[in-house]
């Protein structure tokens, strides 16, 4: 049986493409301060320069993955969205515990201050609304709460 309760909405629809734009924006900034840091500054701190390039492709990923919202590209981006989560906590926790080891600002040191804390907000947001847009006959849906 199919049809709008038992079928996923896309998750590049509505809210969703506000939330596409900004992991856009936050893609770009990271491939972009981590393209600079790998190849002007790597000697620096190679660990975290590294950290900061996969940041940026688990952005341009989630990015890709909730524009196009529906069958694997959900999975694909339930797998972006919680690695990110990860990502932002661990580097972030270890960033505060070992500053000495992050000379400079990446994407998720310090739980993303250099860029508005927008990737520890982030990721939850994703997670909130793929929850949201998940399968209408699941409990808790809007389909039953209406």
């Amino acid at each position: 049986m199919s049809g709008p309760t038992t079928t996923p909405r896309s998750t590049g629809a509505g809210f969703g493409r506000l939330l596409v734009a900004v992991y856009g924006v936050l893609a770009l900034a990271a491939v972009a301060r981590s393209a600079y840091q790998l190849t002007q500054r790597f000697a620096e701190a190679p660990l975290p320069y590294t950290l900061s390039a996969f940041a940026a492709v688990v952005y341009v990923v989630a990015t890709v993955a909730l524009a196009r919202g529906t069958g694997v590209w959900r999975t694909v981006a339930w797998a972006a969205v919680v690695v990110e989560a990860v990502g932002v906590l661990v580097v972030g926790t270890d960033s505060l515990l070992q500053p000495d080891a992050y000379p400079d600002e990446t994407v998720w040191s310090v739980y993303g201050q250099g860029y508005g804390f927008v990737p520890l907000v982030l990721p939850f947001v994703g997670i909130w609304w793929l929850w949201r847009t998940r399968s209408g006959g699941e409990p808790g849906t809007e389909s039953e709460a209406s």
